[in-house]
């Protein structure tokens, strides 16, 4: 089917942005996937592949690729950013001489920009003065572009916007769900990723599956106070953008989060990691944010102080398992 005056513009082109291209590029939109490097823009229009990121599937033949931002959004109607947190604001503020007025966008990053400590949505909005919408959710994307039956949740702050993007981006084997709440859906996809370094410490350590449960539930109470006290909606926490994500970012062995706890709880040091890897963990940066953020808005957060002080302090992961477990005793549900 061809869906006409319907140009969308993907920005970044790591594993999922290159999925979510690939998705869209297969329902028949015209899709164009801007990449930061020109030589990989060059493999994918010549050889169909992204070598770098995802080198095991083949991109369909209607998907552009190009390193020229303004081509990339120029016609845009629709503009999709899954560009890392970090570099957001430099790329989106290179990109607004050429967005017209009339485009929509979405983001499907996950993280808080460090020093603002604002998310990706608010980022682009402050950039753009333009309402963002989100895509969020338990999907990783080697088992996306396998298609595999995957669910999501696409947050909206209009609902004809919303009804609209979710006809865009559903397929037979990706279902998406709208929901209101944009922060609650920004803030479950960020914080997910520093509990998942957390739990791949845990298995790192070889602490078994209490721990690991453990873990994944204080997190998502960590997560949610955290949520509340931004002013999101308490029962987002329990669907695809919160709960969700975190099962699947703590427990799958394709979640860079969780790999580079993993590695870390078997006493490999962190720049090591990350040297050994072209893909982004944004836990790593997003552990920062959200360690400020626990400060700024007085919310206890233990997971998250102690992935900050193993990240960034050089604490032993031990030591940090230990202090957690020796902790005041409190009410399961206090702070809420």
């Amino acid at each position: 089917m061809n869906y006409p005056n319907s140009y969308i513009s993907v920005i970044g082109a790591g594993s999922w942005g290159t999925t979510l291209a690939s998705l869209l590029a297969e329902k028949g939109y015209d899709v164009t996937l801007w990449t930061y490097e020109k030589e990989l823009a060059e493999h994918i229009n010549k050889q169909r592949i992204n070598n770098i990121y995802l080198p095991d599937v083949v991109i369909p033949e209607n998907l552009k690729a190009t390193h020229d931002i303004a081509e990339a959004v120029t016609n845009s109607r629709y503009i999709l950013n899954v560009v890392p947190t970090q570099y957001i604001r430099t790329i989106f503020t290179q990109a607004k001489p050429y967005i017209k007025d009339e485009s929509i966008i979405i983001s499907a990053s996950k993280g808080i920009e460090n020093n603002t400590l604002m998310t990706p949505s608010m980022v682009i909005k402050e950039i753009l003065n333009k309402p963002v919408s989100v895509i969020s959710g338990p999907s990783f994307a080697k088992e996306v572009m396998a298609k595999m039956p995957t669910a999501v949740t696409l947050a909206t702050e209009d609902k004809e916007t919303g009804l609209l993007l979710q006809e865009i981006f559903n397929t037979d084997y990706f279902r998406v769900y709208t929901h209101d709440d944009v922060m609650g859906a920004e803030i479950g996809g960020a914080l997910k990723n520093v509990i998942a370094i957390a739990s791949g410490i845990c298995d790192g350590l070889g602490l078994g599956y209490n721990s690991r449960a453990a873990l994944i539930t204080r997190g998502l109470s960590e997560i949610t106070r955290l949520g509340i006290s931004m002013n999101a909606k308490e029962i987002t926490f329990s669907g695809l953008s919160g709960l969700g994500d975190l099962v699947l970012t703590c427990t799958g062995p394709l979640s860079r989060n969780y790999s580079v706890g993993y590695k870390l709880g078997q006493g490999l040091k962190l720049s090591d990691i990350i040297s050994q890897t072209k893909s982004v963990a944004e836990g790593v940066t997003t552990t920062l944010s959200a360690y400020d953020l626990s400060k700024k808005y007085a919310i206890d957060m233990p997971i998250t102080e102690q992935v900050y002080l193993t990240l960034y302090k050089e604490k032993s992961p031990k030591e940090a398992v230990r202090d957690l477990m020796n902790r005041t005793l409190k009410s399961e549900f206090y702070g809420y």
